[in-house]
């Protein structure tokens, strides 16, 4: 019987979560749309240079120049500003000099995106919801950018309270377990054995997980079981749980 595999839909584009730390990005324009595009790059930690005429900046931009979030050059584009630089994110009423620096960085085969112009962008900004470490981006593919704003809402208020807190959480224990068993070939076993911690313990049990909790817990990663929280705290007496082979206690 032939094996049925997923079809193919084209015309979607590569969601990422791109890592830019210490990144230099540079970002042409200082309006609203400029500033936005600078909290996403400073969240991602990267390092910012905004160039624009200090008259054409607005408060929020103007705000992260005066705290010295972001470096700032007080005129107009000019093709040396490509120098050194990872990524360029365009943001000015000027479609001529937008072309022409999209142009630039193909030339020069740097990663931008210029505003409100999709097909001179080699990624897109997409609605995203934060929570701690959670992110969740919505993208239209340029298509709707309120529709995907739309969409991200009505996600972010079906998610449950305090996720991200418990995926910090998670995230604490998975990089204990590395220490615990730090072997490239014991990297599958890891695996499994945190996606089990992830269905066993809800999302109460991980939100109440304290280090002393993980430090028990990690002992049962060598037999690959996960006991309950309940159990676990039970110390001493959880050697009345009979492990039966399968996972599961009885």
């Amino acid at each position: 019987m032939p094996q049925e595999y997923p079809s193919i839909q084209g015309g979607g584009s590569l969601i990422l979560a791109w890592q830019i730390k210490n990144k230099r990005v540079l970002v042409v324009g200082g309006g609203e749309v400029a500033a936005g595009r600078i909290l996403n790059v400073l969240n991602a930690d990267a390092k910012v240079t905004v160039v624009s005429p200090r008259d054409g900046l607005n408060g929020e931009v103007a705000y992260r120049i005066e705290k010295g979030q972001v470096d700032h050059v007080d005129r107009k584009f000019e093709p040396s500003d490509l120098n050194n630089v990872d990524m360029v994110l365009a943001a000015i009423d000027d479609p001529e000099a937008s072309t022409q620096i999209w142009k630039l960085c193909k030339e020069r085969k740097i990663a931008a995106n210029i505003a409100d112009v999709p097909p001179e962008c080699d990624f897109y900004f997409g609605s995203v919801h934060r929570d701690g470490p959670l992110q969740v981006m919505v993208s239209t593919n340029g298509n709707g950018p309120k529709l995907a704003s739309i969409v991200r809402k009505q996600i972010a208020s079906n998610l449950p309270n305090n996720i991200g807190a418990a995926i910090q959480k998670v995230g604490l224990l998975r990089r204990k377990l590395r220490k615990v068993a730090p072997a490239p070939d014991e990297g599958p076993k890891r695996m499994q054995w945190m996606s089990k911690v992830c269905e066993t313990w809800n999302l109460e049990d991980l939100l109440e997980m304290d280090e002393e909790d993980m430090e028990a817990l990690l002992c049962f990663y060598a037999s690959e079981t996960v006991p309950s929280l309940e159990q676990l705290r039970l110390g001493d007496e959880i050697e009345k749980y009979a492990f039966d082979g399968s996972f599961g206690w009885y």
